[in-house]
């Protein structure tokens, strides 16, 4: 349950800027150790013998997860970049104001590679039916984990901020 009162600090716009840049930082991090994972493990596939094996389809599936988690592992790179390059350039705001939208962009690429994943393993292990069927649900999973649950606690709070 969120505050009826909101939530507010006694900060100055450098102060917010910090804080800002420092929590979206956590979130890459958190983010990045799976995306490497994943990546890596992706990597190494092509090296397995019965990658040969696989139809035009799982390699369609491998090629598209593989190129979702390689933008996204770039993506959720660009605020460490982006830093490092204007570092005391006094442009914070631009770095935080852009990492905001790099993290949607990364978690967007992440949760394609993350479904193209979990669908190939499936269709190898499975069927095709079943992999489909699966990345579905977990389709349908993520977008009210990672869009409906946000979404519908920002409206309610903006509806909420607009009574009187």
């Amino acid at each position: 349950m969120s505050d009826p009162d909101g939530y507010t600090r006694d900060e100055s716009e450098a102060q917010r800027l910090d804080r800002n840049f420092n929590e979206q930082l956590q979130e890459l991090r958190i983010a990045q150790a799976g995306v490497q994972i994943l990546f890596a493990f992706l990597l190494t596939i092509p090296f397995q013998q019965r990658f040969t094996t696989l139809t035009d389809l799982q390699r369609d599936i491998y090629v598209v997860t593989l190129v979702s988690i390689a933008i996204s592992t770039l993506v959720f790179m660009t605020p460490v970049a982006m830093h490092r390059m204007l570092f005391r350039e006094g442009l914070k705001d631009f770095v935080v104001r852009h990492t905001d939208t790099l993290i949607g962009t990364g978690l967007l690429f992440l949760v394609v590679g993350i479904i193209g994943g979990v669908v190939l393993v499936l269709d190898v292990l499975l069927s095709h039916t079943t992999a489909l069927w699966i990345g579905g649900g977990l389709t349908l999973l993520a977008i009210a984990l990672w869009l409906v649950l946000p979404l519908t606690q920002r409206r309610r709070r903006r509806r909420e901020d607009a009574a009187p």
